[in-house]
């Protein structure tokens, strides 16, 4: 599972960063004009002068940088739309499951993940 010691903001510039190593299309100013949003402003966001952005910009950059929305979105503290209206739809139930998935490993978590989608019961 994917463990992630620093802030949002650093581990964007970190993956944008490490792209940019192999690739000089990954610069501040070209990621941001690609996502929609202003070079100082992912700047800001980087060095965590700013709030996380939206929904939407998180999205965008994680596309962006081939990297996990969900993730992103956690970090930044933020639910996606999509899991909110799931987990609204049945709120007990899922407040539930959470808790108890709290403290398990995660090696179990993917077991039950993965019999879910396989149908295996």
């Amino acid at each position: 599972m994917l463990h992630i010691m620093n802030g949002l903001g650093p581990y964007i510039r970190q993956q944008r960063e490490l792209r940019r190593q192999h690739d000089k299309g990954y610069s501040l100013r070209q990621v941001a004009e690609r996502v929609g949003i202003k070079p100082t402003y992912l700047s800001k966001i980087e060095r965590e002068e700013l709030p996380p952005p939206s929904e939407d910009a998180l999205k965008r950059l994680a596309q962006e940088l081939n990297l996990d929305a969900d993730v992103l979105l956690a970090m930044a503290g933020k639910v996606s739309a999509d899991l909110r209206e799931i987990i609204c739809q049945r709120p007990q139930l899922f407040s539930q499951l959470l808790r108890q998935l709290k403290d398990t490993p995660d090696h179990a978590v993917l077991r039950l993940v993965r019999e879910v989608s396989d149908g295996d019961w």
